[in-house]
């Protein structure tokens, strides 16, 4: 847990100053000790006279301590002061410094934007701590916020609006966790048990195994499970922060798909150790409904999940097989690996027939498409919705979780129609990969309820570090949704 005091120790602190672009700093109460002090302003002006510009440049004080001197500059930037904080954390972490008193009040801002920056900044930096060390053996010396001092006046309010971000936090690190767990120990039973931890939080968990899917008639759903030895399920969470609001809910609905072989259509063995990370969507709308209960977000939204594991096998479902979904529609099958859209069919209707909800947002690593048009910087958005489609871009953008909306077509619509079927499950003759399978699951949306897609397949993880993620999981979608639910449903 971070600690807040109003007075700097005495001795043997690593301590952080910020100092604006002319390295002045702010110390109104006097609680840097007259020798510190001197040496800061002894090493401003020799780093001034040797033109060192650095954003975070460090000296040492004594044998056993540090200054770390952080510059702020002018930058308009809605995520500076996050990723500032994220340089911070990388410093501190190749340097080896484990404790840390910062300075709040030495930035020289007004008290509202000084809380609001430092708050962001403390947020950049835990979800640049994120380590996934559960199976390494050995002590792990990973510099954490739990060793961290805010010294400061306005302790109150950092509070308050750290807590906010720590609830942001810990939605972020529950989906990486998940994410970042093998599949022999995550299969979907592993998975729902996991959900189910969250009922504590004041969260409704439901589940439908297979029994109670076959008699739902989700055969789109489990037709994808079918090969494996594990089960299949379908798990819904539920939130109700508006309890005296009659209004339909909002609805997140995740792709699960614990590991993902390509089943009968198999894919290479080269990189398919990273198909544990398929069940990143939902493991996206796990860590959000996490997220808006410890933060007791005044709103009702319930996440659907379909966990599921594609495998091949004597019982696998084969290419050329047609299964008729919850909607009613029959799905040719041509590609097993393309299953995730599978999957989602049938949670997509089941989320507008059961909840008949403000809108659907979905989430998934659908396409490898994806990655090829837009790479590591924009998740694809599809949507039949052009209100809800701006308010995802923009709470994207105010978080630095970027989408880029792509264009749904009725010539697109219909390279999906199969002769034998309603629908097929994959475009052979069209190219445009990504935005056939989003027009594939727009064909699930019976209601015509507004309804976005997001691909995420280049954001859900990454193989090296960047902005706030440390590499591996990354978590993106959760600060994005949590935005946009609290600047238009809050």
């Amino acid at each position: 847990m971070l600690n807040f005091s109003k007075k700097l120790s005495s001795k043997n602190s690593n301590l952080v100053i910020f100092v604006d672009e002319k390295g002045n700093f702010a110390d109104a109460k006097n609680k840097i000790q007259n020798s510190v002090k001197s040496k800061i302003q002894l090493f401003l002006k020799q780093k001034k006279r040797n033109k060192q510009d650095s954003e975070i440049i460090s000296f040492d004080i004594d044998q056993l301590s540090k200054c770390l001197l952080v510059k702020v500059t002018k930058k308009n930037e809605k995520n500076y002061p996050e990723e500032l904080g994220s340089n911070l954390y990388n410093n501190i972490k190749i340097n080896k410094i484990n404790t840390l008193e910062i300075y709040v009040d030495s930035l020289k801002l007004d008290n509202n934007q000084l809380v609001n920056f430092i708050s962001k900044f403390i947020h950049g930096f835990n979800l640049k701590s994120y380590s996934f060390y559960k199976y390494k053996t050995g002590k792990k010396n990973i510099p954490k916020s739990d060793n961290i001092i805010c010294v400061s006046e306005h302790i109150e309010k950092l509070k308050k609006n750290i807590n906010y971000y720590k609830a942001v936090e810990a939605g972020v690190f529950f989906a990486r966790d998940l994410v970042s767990e093998p599949p022999n120990v995550l299969t979907p039973k592993k998975y729902v048990e996991e959900i189910k931890k969250l009922k504590k939080l004041g969260l409704k968990i439901n589940v439908y195994d297979e029994k109670k899917l076959k008699s739902m008639g989700m055969n789109a759903l489990l037709g994808v499970g079918q090969g494996s030895i594990n089960q299949s399920f379908l798990v819904t969470i539920s939130w109700n922060g508006k309890k005296s609001s009659k209004k339909s809910p909002l609805a997140f609905v995740g792709k699960g798909v614990c590991f993902d072989t390509g089943g009968i259509s198999l894919k290479p063995a080269r990189f398919m150790e990273e198909m544990k990370y398929d069940m990143a969507g939902s493991a996206v709308v796990v860590g959000l409904m996490k997220t808006l209960a410890l933060r007791k977000a005044k709103v009702n939204a319930v996440g659907v999940v379909g966990l599921v594991e594609n495998m091949p096998g004597g019982n696998a479902q084969r290419p050329g097989d047609i299964v008729k979904s919850y909607s009613g529609k029959t799905i040719e099958i041509l590609n097993t690996d393309a299953e995730g859209r599978l999957v989602l069919a049938d949670a997509l209707t089941f989320t507008e027939k059961k909840y008949s909800p403000k809108f659907i947002i979905d989430l998934a690593t659908l396409t490898g498409a994806i990655i090829v048009g837009l790479g590591e910087e924009y998740a694809g958005l599809f949507s039949n919705d052009d209100v809800l489609s701006k308010q995802i871009y923009d709470s994207g953008n105010d978080v630095n979780e970027k989408v880029w909306r792509l264009p749904l077509h009725k010539n697109y619509n219909k390279l999906m129609d199969s002769p034998v079927a309603d629908v097929q499950n994959i475009n052979y003759s069209g190219g445009a990969g990504s935005i056939t399978a989003a027009e594939f699951l727009q064909r699930f949306i019976i209601k015509k309820t507004p309804w976005s897609h997001l691909d995420i397949a280049g954001m859900a993880f990454s193989k090296k570090a960047a902005n706030l993620n440390p590499g591996g999981a990354t978590g993106f979608g959760i600060r994005l949704l949590n935005n946009l639910v609290r600047k238009n449903y809050e």
